[in-house]
C-alpha cells in the first residue's frame, strides 16, 4: 500500500512539473528563419511565441556583426494575433545578423533567447 502511495506522489509530481515547464512562451516560430540564409533582405523580423505575451516587458533587438543595433526600435506584439511579435529592420547589407529576445508571458514567466541570420544580397525586398 505504501508503495502505490509513492507510485501516486510520484506520477503527481512528474505531471506538475511537465505542466510548469509548459508554462513559458518558447519561441515556435521566426521568419527570417532561425540559422537562415535569405537572398533579400527582411523588413522586418518577426517571432511567434507558445503563449500570449505581454506587450510592455516584451522586446527583440536586431544587431549587426559589430553589435550596432539595425531595428528601428520598439517591437510591436500583435493586437489580433497576441502570440506575434515585429519589430522592423533598416535596411539590411548582406551579413550576418543576430536577433535577441525577451518575452513575458501573459501568466508572468520570462524567457529570452538568440538566434543568427545571414543576408545573401544587399537587395532590400
Amino acid at each position: 500500500m505504501h508503495r502505490i502511495t509513492i507510485l501516486f506522489a510520484a506520477l503527481a509530481f512528474l505531471m506538475l512539473t511537465a505542466t510548469l515547464a509548459d508554462a513559458h512562451a518558447r519561441l515556435e516560430q521566426a521568419s527570417p528563419r532561425v540559422g537562415s540564409t535569405v537572398k533579400a533582405a527582411p523588413r522586418d523580423v518577426t517571432l511567434t511565441f507558445s503563449q500570449k505575451l505581454e506587450p510592455a516587458f516584451s522586446r527583440i533587438e536586431v544587431r549587426d556583426a559589430s553589435g550596432a543595433r539595425v531595428d528601428t526600435g520598439k517591437a510591436t506584439v500583435s493586437k489580433t494575433n497576441p502570440v506575434e511579435m515585429t519589430i522592423a529592420v533598416k535596411p539590411l547589407k548582406a551579413g550576418t545578423y543576430r536577433v535577441f529576445w525577451h518575452a513575458l508571458s501573459v501568466d508572468t514567466h520570462m524567457t529570452e533567447g538568440s538566434f543568427s541570420f545571414q543576408v545573401d544580397s544587399g537587395q532590400a525586398e
